[in-house]
């Protein structure tokens, strides 16, 4: 039922910004009190939907999904308090979660573009260097303003991470994706691939763990974001493991990577660096997630408030989308205590709100 929610907890618009008094009224929130009495008062802490900027509802350990796994994984983020995802890859055309008010929103950048032979089986879009800047057109004019690059990978050849495509050629590959309107963000591990990817003009960067002293002045005047993906990197121990015997530098090179996963991303935070939150589900990291990777940049070192605004009104804001304001869509989650300070109330919200309507209802 959408009518009219009255919400008499305080009201987070900002971090930093509280106030009393809000209501949605047919799904769309507003500071000024109906005429008419509400249909439910609910009560808590009151924040936007939280986000999940790195995602992949779609995909599945063996690339594609069928609709009602997609579906399944859409549902588990929901229950979690993610309303809105930013998808970075998936195989599955998803387009038709667009259409579904029961389900997160959705912002998709279609499917990643690798190097041939170069990444996951049955993940990407597979080129080679000269198919590069046709892929990024196509792919931009796929998705919803986002392509995704996998930037590096094994190469099995050298037995180290390398880079995907040569330095020249992801310049013009990001340039062809600006022309289109599309925005460019790259998976990246290693350190070098980080310096071909800004002199590129990336507009975002994935996990990267190659992230060294010298890349940070760069990061910050050119106000590229990073999504870590800390709960993801947590997995490289078992990655270099697995790799050893055929790979001992690779795997030496993973286990270096994963040392300083959190002392890098703290200096990039207080550089200056936007951080932004996200899983990387959707693979091996399950749905449902998005409370452990705020706690993981928490834990590394980020304070609570700016953990949880790299989930929630930093997110929106960078992705074009509304929070709090009057007139926007009454996506809401609602907290039993202050999650600027506890992020693991978030663990247990009290109320989720999408487009209006309850997630959960006694």
């Amino acid at each position: 039922m959408r009518g009219i929610i009255e919400f008499t907890g305080t009201v987070l618009t900002a971090p930093d910004q509280e106030r009393d008094g809000l209501w949605a009224l047919d799904g769309r929130l507003t500071f000024t009190r109906p005429a008419a009495p509400p249909d439910v008062v609910l009560d808590g802490w009151v924040l936007p939907g939280l986000v999940d900027a790195h995602c992949h509802i779609g995909l599945g350990p063996d690339g594609d999904v069928s609709e009602s796994i997609a579906e399944e994984q859409a549902v588990t983020d929901l229950e979690a308090g993610t309303l809105l995802v930013r998808d970075a890859g998936a195989v599955h055309d998803t387009r038709w979660i667009q259409q579904r008010p029961e389900l997160p929103r959705i912002i998709r950048a279609g499917r990643h573009i690798a190097r041939t032979c170069r990444y996951l089986r049955g993940f990407a879009i597979e080129v080679e260097p000269d198919g590069l800047v046709e892929a990024v057109r196509k792919q931009a004019r796929a998705g919803d303003g986002w392509v995704k690059l996998v930037g590096d990978w094994i190469d099995r050849g050298a037995g180290d991470l390398a880079a995907s495509f040569p330095a020249a050629v992801v310049r013009d590959a990001v340039r062809a994706a600006h022309d289109e309107g599309a925005r460019v963000t790259a998976h990246c591990f290693a350190e070098d691939t980080l310096d071909d990817m800004l002199d590129a003009g990336i507009d975002c960067i994935e996990h990267g763990t190659g992230l060294l002293p010298r890349h940070i002045p760069r990061f910050v005047e050119q106000r590229v974001p990073i999504v870590p993906t800390l709960i993801n990197i947590a997995t490289f121990p078992d990655i270099a493991a697995r790799a050893e015997a055929k790979f001992p530098v690779y795997a030496a090179h993973m286990r270096a990577l994963w040392q300083r996963r959190n002392e890098r991303i703290v200096e990039a935070f207080e550089a200056g660096v936007p951080i932004y939150a996200g899983t990387d589900a959707g693979s091996v990291i399950g749905h449902g997630r998005i409370v452990d990777e705020i706690q993981a940049l928490h834990t590394a070192g980020l304070p609570a408030a700016a953990a949880l605004d790299a989930a929630s009104w930093g997110a929106r804001k960078w992705l074009g989308a509304e929070g709090i304001a009057e007139g926007a869509s009454a996506d809401v989650v609602l907290c039993e205590q202050d999650p600027r300070i506890s992020p693991e109330t978030l663990r247990n919200l009290a109320h989720i709100i999408l487009r209006g309507r309850r997630l959960r209802q006694e």
